[in-house]
């Protein structure tokens, strides 16, 4: 049981930004992945089909013998994640919303900043956010915005392209500074791929990235049940999609190396 894989998914290629803080802190760990690149984004989508796609993809992991299930995205730890617990109960799934709001509630504690969360428009209007913090924080010390244009223009490769300076600005100028954030919580995978670019025009801003939480929670997750890894796997981690393009291979190459991954392709028929 300890030698199976961890299995990890997203709408897409935004949930290959958790992978590296995988392989740092649970380097004995097999991973596969699973990109849904041919459905994304997710975003714009009725619960419905969310669910139904999150079925479709847990039960392809599941296949392929994973021992625990790394949510790498916020729409569906939004929409399915309690779906998912009742379908498989057998299966321990680590969502990538709660472990980050504990983290940032045991930092308010110590120092109060006004927060923002930006996220898919179902993450957005499922109100989750929200929920989590109401009990632990003042009713008006989190503002919410969802910007939905970010991951189509990621999935084509456009981080560093014009159009993406021009979305951060419509969606983030006036939503920062009308609620004076000091720390901005990137409530998609996704838009982990704009850290660096969002704090280069926010300077000020505290820019939290839920991966790393998502991952010191797996681990002690794993613990709990026993399932840590106790000797390296002989099989290399494996990446599965949709659609396997260009940019979902550039990105897995610069993650972990093109001589140490094995890529794969698997087509889910509806």
């Amino acid at each position: 049981m300890k030698s199976r894989p961890l299995g990890i998914f997203d709408s897409g290629l935004g949930g290959l930004t958790v992978v590296p803080h995988l392989l740092r802190e649970l380097p004995l760990e097999r991973i596969v992945y699973f990109g849904d690149t041919a459905r994304t984004p997710y975003g714009s989508k009725s619960v419905k089909t969310i669910q139904q796609f999150s079925h479709e993809i847990v039960s392809f992991l599941l296949d392929q013998g994973c021992k625990a299930i790394l949510i790498a995205c916020n729409t569906v730890s939004s929409t399915a994640l309690n779906d998912l617990k009742k379908t498989f109960p057998a299966i321990p799934f680590i969502s990538i919303i709660e472990p980050v709001v504990d983290e940032v509630v045991k930092k308010q504690k110590k120092e109060a900043k006004r927060l923002g969360v930006i996220g898919t428009k179902v993450t957005i209007e499922s109100g989750v956010y929200r929920q989590l913090f109401k009990a632990e924080l003042a009713e008006d010390s989190l503002a919410e915005k969802a910007c939905p244009i970010f991951v189509p223009l990621i999935e084509e490769g456009l981080i560093d392209h014009a159009m993406m300076d021009l979305a951060i600005h419509y969606y983030l100028d006036d939503f920062i500074a009308d609620n004076k954030l000091e720390a901005l919580i990137l409530g998609c995978t996704h838009y982990h791929l704009l850290e660096e670019k969002i704090q280069g025009i926010y300077p000020e801003l505290t820019i939290i990235n839920p991966a790393k939480a998502q991952v010191l929670a797996t681990k002690s997750i794993l613990a709990e049940n026993h399932l840590l890894a106790t000797e390296e796997s002989r099989e290399e981690n494996a990446f599965y999609a949709s659609d396997l393009s260009e940019n979902f291979i550039r990105m897995i190459n610069n993650i972990c190396g093109p001589e140490d991954t094995s890529i794969e392709f698997k087509n889910l028929d509806l």
